[in-house]
C-alpha cells in the first residue's frame, strides 16, 4: 500500500461538506485549490502537508481558523483510513488520487476543478486512458431507445472505444450488456462505495479478470446506494466519456405526479453549457420524449446508427432560453442579492430552497451573510481558474 493513500482518502472524505446548513464546509474546488497549492506550487507531498503545524497552515496557506479546525479533526482519522486502505488493497481495489498518472486524463480534462479527489477502481485501469463513449438515457427506456443503445455500444466495440455505464436499469444496463456481448471493454461507474458491490464483482468476475471491465467509484468505500449518490455519479459518467450519445431523455414524475426533467436532461444541458458536443437520437414523430428539445438546445441530431443528420432550421416559435447559470451571472453582475431578489428579478416560479440548491452547484457563487440575511454574489478571487494539467 502506498503510504500516501490514507491521506488522500482523508482529504477526499473526512472534511465537512459545504451546504446551506454549513456554509463553512468544503466544496470540491476548495480541496482542489489546496492540492494545487501544496502539490503544484510548493512541491509538497500530501504527507508533508498534513505534517505541518497549524501556524504553517495559517501563514503558508492562509487558512482560516475554521479550515484549520476541520483539518485537525480530519487528521485524527488517518490511522483508521490506513486500515481501510489496507483492506482495499487486499480486495484488489486500487486508490488513485487526482495527481496520479493513472488518473483518467479525460475525467480531469472535462471536470477540471470539480474532478473527484480520488478514484476507487478494480480491474483494468488502463482503459481509463482510451477513447470512450457514454450512452445515456431513461431508466424506463422504450424499445427503440434500447435497440439504439445496443447498436451504438456494438459500434463502439468495433472501433475499440470504451463504453462508460452508470449501471442503472434501462439504457445504462443495456449499454454495458451490449458491450460485453460483443467482447468490448467497459467502465462501470458505481452510485455507491466500491466495497458494497460484492454481488457485482461476482457477476462480472470473468470480465474483470480478462481486463474487459473496470469498476470505478468516487464515494467512500463503505457508502451504500443512495439517490444523492446516484445523482452525484452522473457528472462522472459524462466526465469519463470523450463522446456522449443520448438514447432517450424522458420526463420523470415527482411525488405529486407532476412531470419534471430527469437526470439525462440535466446532464445534457449542463454538458452543452460547458461547450461539449453531445449526440442525441432523432426521435420518431410518434415518440413522447425530450430528445427533440435537446436537439433544439444545441445537441447534434443523429440517426439510429449514430450518423450525424443535417440540421434543419429551428422553428421560428422555438425560444431557446439561456441556462439558469448564465441568467444568474447576469443578474449578479451589479452586486449582491438575496434568493428572493434573484427569483423576483428572473421571474422564476421557484421556492427559495430550490434556488439555493441550484446556487450550491455553481462554483462562481459566494455567500455573504449580513445580519439575518444571506446575500449571493459572484466570487471575486481567481483561484478556481487554476489548472490541473501539470499534475
Amino acid at each position: 500500500m502506498n503510504q500516501e493513500t490514507a491521506y488522500w482518502m482523508t482529504l477526499a472524505h473526512e472534511l465537512p461538506g459545504w451546504s446551506f446548513g454549513n456554509q463553512n464546509g468544503w466544496k470540491n474546488e476548495d480541496k482542489m485549490n489546496l492540492i494545487i497549492q501544496f502539490y503544484h506550487e510548493k512541491k509538497m507531498s500530501i504527507i508533508d502537508f498534513f505534517s505541518l503545524s497549524t501556524e504553517r497552515w495559517k501563514t503558508d496557506f492562509l487558512l482560516s481558523d475554521n479550515r484549520i479546525f476541520d483539518l485537525q479533526n480530519a487528521k485524527i482519522t488517518i490511522p483508521n483510513n490506513a486500515f481501510l486502505a489496507e483492506n482495499l488493497q487486499n480486495s484488489g481495489i486500487e486508490v488513485i488520487p487526482v495527481i496520479s498518472q493513472d488518473y483518467s486524463k479525460t475525467l480531469k480534462e472535462n471536470l477540471k476543478i470539480t474532478a473527484p479527489i480520488v478514484l476507487y477502481t478494480k480491474g483494468n485501469k488502463q482503459i481509463m486512458q482510451e477513447n470512450s463513449v457514454a450512452i445515456v438515457g431513461s431508466r424506463d427506456a422504450s424499445e427503440v431507445a434500447l435497440d439504439f443503445t445496443d447498436n451504438i455500444a456494438k459500434r463502439a466495440g468495433k472501433e475499440w472505444k470504451i463504453v462508460v455505464s452508470g449501471f442503472a436499469k434501462g439504457v445504462d444496463k443495456q449499454a454495458l450488456d451490449s458491450s460485453i456481448a460483443c467482447k468490448g471493454q467497459s467502465i462501470i461507474v458505481l452510485p455507491q462505495g466500491i466495497l458494497t458491490f460484492e454481488s457485482g464483482f461476482k457477476t462480472y468476475y470473468k470480465q474483470i479478470i480478462d481486463d474487459d471491465v473496470l469498476v470505478l467509484s468516487t464515494f467512500h468505500p463503505k457508502a451504500g446506494w443512495g439517490k444523492d449518490l446516484a445523482m452525484a455519479r452522473n457528472p462522472i459518467i459524462y466526465g469519463l466519456a470523450k463522446e456522449i450519445f443520448v438514447a432517450e431523455a424522458k420526463p420523470s414524475k415527482n411525488r405529486q405526479g407532476k412531470e419534471t426533467k430527469g437526470g439525462t436532461w440535466s446532464g445534457v444541458v449542463d454538458g452543452l453549457r460547458k461547450g461539449r458536443t453531445i449526440y442525441v437520437r432523432q426521435p420518431e414523430k410518434t415518440e413522447r420524449n425530450d430528445n427533440l428539445l435537446l436537439i433544439e438546445k444545441g445537441a447534434v441530431a443523429i440517426d439510429f446508427d449514430g450518423n450525424i443528420l443535417q440540421q434543419t432550421e429551428k422553428p421560428i416559435n422555438v425560444v431557446i432560453e439561456k441556462p439558469i447559470e448564465e441568467k444568474i451571472k447576469e443578474v449578479l453582475q451589479n452586486g449582491k442579492l438575496t434568493a428572493s431578489d434573484i427569483i423576483s428579478k428572473l421571474k422564476l416560479d421557484w421556492k427559495n430552497d430550490k434556488l439555493k440548491k441550484e446556487l450550491d452547484k455553481m462554483s462562481f457563487i459566494e455567500i455573504k451573510k449580513e445580519g439575518s440575511k444571506n446575500y449571493f454574489k459572484i466570487k471575486g478571487n481567481k483561484e478556481t481558474q487554476l489548472c490541473l494539467e501539470d499534475f
